[in-house]
């Protein structure tokens, strides 16, 4: 498949019957009266503010972020949080607090990007005040840690985009290849409101569908976390998209028990497994499972499409994606598709 047609804009999407939704667990219930809001599109001289809510990152380390977001005509302003540092974190709480605030509240910035991700955004989740942020929503992006996040804001009925941060955008545009472009170009076309086709090869383990539904999810250790607080998320009709990294296989297979348990696997429309990059089990203490068993396990008795290998997680194809926006999931022989209706 030609890399350069793996992402593209679709502004005609091929109409499809939607699978039945199998029945929902009462905690997953949707409230059908709450419209989902999708904020702003950016338009050329708008401003990104960019942050730290978790890790620490320098403006340096920065640079070749900032001159090709610029370079997209959008106009860039520099959180107070970035370059301080508290030991793993982008500042003391209080500082990664107050700038994210600002961020949220500023009617000067119409996006906020988060800088890298880490650990620190649940540590001043439940301090955010929300208010300003739910009357005049804004593009929250970033991934990782910044899963924290977008859970919350789903929870607000508002859309986020998942995908690489400043940290993951070549050091020179000119020598990068196009993977790393396209990936990076995602971002620019998410926030610039182009509506986002993916396709992906076909895996002998997919199980075939059509369905739509609004696309929710992260990384999955975090989500894991989440479960029964307020930034828990809601399953229930939509396409959850999982991925994570740095994990044995065996805590894999609890953490998708989790979700199995709490109700979040029954009702969903469709299921995407992004990369999951596994730790190699410690001799003698060998799993015997692979991603694929663990998944197909836990969701045997659902009948919702299943795409593996999607080009979501922490990896070099992580594409950019629009949570709580409507898209349709196409798995078939010949592919994977996913596209924003």
């Amino acid at each position: 498949m030609d890399r350069k047609n793996f992402i593209r804009t679709s502004s005609a999407i091929v109409a499809a019957s939607c699978l039945p939704i199998p029945g929902k667990a009462r905690s997953q219930l949707v409230d059908p009266d709450k419209k989902f809001i999708i904020p702003p599109y950016l338009n050329k001289g708008d401003v990104i503010g960019i942050t730290s809510p978790a890790g620490y990152i320098t403006e340096e380390e920065m640079l070749p972020a900032i001159r090709l977001i610029e370079s997209w005509g959008f106009k860039i302003k520099l959180g107070t949080s970035i370059g301080k540092r508290d030991f793993t974190f982008g500042g003391t709480d209080e500082e990664r607090l107050h700038d994210l605030q600002y961020m949220l509240n500023s009617n000067d910035v119409q996006a906020i990007l988060c800088a890298r991700g880490g650990y620190g955004s649940v540590r001043i989740v439940d301090r955010i005040k929300w208010n300003h942020f739910v009357a005049k929503p804004k593009w929250v992006i970033g991934f990782s840690d910044i899963t924290v996040l977008h859970a919350h804001i789903s929870r607000l009925n508002i859309a986020s985009i998942h995908s690489k941060m400043t940290n993951s955008f070549p050091g020179d545009p000119a020598t990068a290849d196009d993977l790393q472009m396209q990936t990076i170009e995602s971002i620019r076309q998410s926030i610039s409101g182009e509506k986002m086709f993916y396709e992906t090869p076909p895996s002998e383990f997919n199980r075939p569908g059509v369905t739509t539904g609004r696309l929710i999810g992260g990384n999955l250790r975090t989500l894991e976390t989440l479960a029964g607080t307020s930034s828990d998320i809601l399953t229930a009709g939509k396409i959850l998209f999982l991925e994570d990294t740095g994990e044995y296989m065996y805590s894999i297979d609890r953490m998708f028990w989790n979700l199995k348990r709490t109700g979040k696997l029954s009702s969903l429309k469709g299921l995407i497994i992004g990369g999951f990059g596994v730790k190699t089990d410690d001799e003698g203490d060998e799993f015997g499972k692979t991603i694929y068993d663990v998944v197909m396990e836990k969701i045997s008795s659902y009948k919702y499409p299943v795409c593996f290998h999607f080009p979501v997680g922490h990896q070099r194809n992580n594409y950019a994606l629009k949570c709580g926006v409507e898209h349709r999931l196409i798995v078939n022989s010949t592919n994977c598709t996913l596209a924003e209706i």
